[in-house]
């Protein structure tokens, strides 16, 4: 419900073109020995030395606190993961368990997706087509709700026309929300010098 804050970060809805997000997704290691972090389905993730890990930033700027750190743009949103358990199963997880070792992670690298997202404030009609950033830095363990295994992440709801992280292009429309609610549901792309496979970004 869009009434009550229940943010579940970022959810694929369609691509560029219109259709629905249909599940593609690319592969990256997490570092072998495991990071010490959390990262649930919809976290924003970055590269660190070829390795997958939350994203530094909150997107506020394009240098110093861009989403991959300094000048550095997001490889995506994660969406789940593989990694071999103590019993030798492999597991498909929608979210990373803190120090997995020999993880593989599931991102979505597409910068023209869409993206559904909660804010943490009414956003009006008139926010439509300005920009955001994340309410704030992911934590490397309170980012996840580890009992549903998605992020909760949520988008700033102070919309501005000057440059962030994300560009406001819709509302979720719909029973439980609507536009200005006191906790809107939004649609949302990433602005490009925000995103690493975005033009003009340089990796790691």
């Amino acid at each position: 419900m869009a009434a009550t804050a229940s943010p579940y970060g970022f959810v694929p809805v369609r691509k560029a073109d219109g259709t629905p997000y249909a599940g593609a997704r690319d592969a990256f290691l997490i570092t072998p020995a495991g990071v010490a972090q959390n990262i649930g389905y919809g976290s924003i993730v970055e590269l660190n030395a070829g390795y997958v890990q939350l994203a530094s930033g909150t997107g506020a700027d394009a240098t110093t606190n861009n989403l991959g750190g300094s000048s550095i743009g997001a490889l995506g949103v994660f969406v789940g993961c593989e990694y071999i358990n103590a019993e030798g199963q492999l597991i498909f997880a929608q979210y990373y368990p803190s120090g997995t070792a020999n993880a593989t992670a599931y991102v979505v690298t597409d910068p023209g997706v869409t993206f559904q997202v909660q804010a943490d404030g009414a956003v009006a009609q008139t926010a439509l087509g300005h920009n955001a950033p994340l309410t704030g830095a992911q934590n490397a363990t309170t980012s996840v709700n580890t009992a549903t295994g998605k992020s909760n992440i949520a988008l700033d709801a102070t919309t501005a026309t000057a440059t962030k992280a994300f560009k406001v292009i819709g509302f979720v429309t719909k029973t439980g929300s609507a536009i200005g609610d006191a906790k809107t549901d939004v649609l949302v792309k990433f602005n490009l010098p925000y995103h690493q496979m975005g033009t003009g970004i340089v990796g790691e």
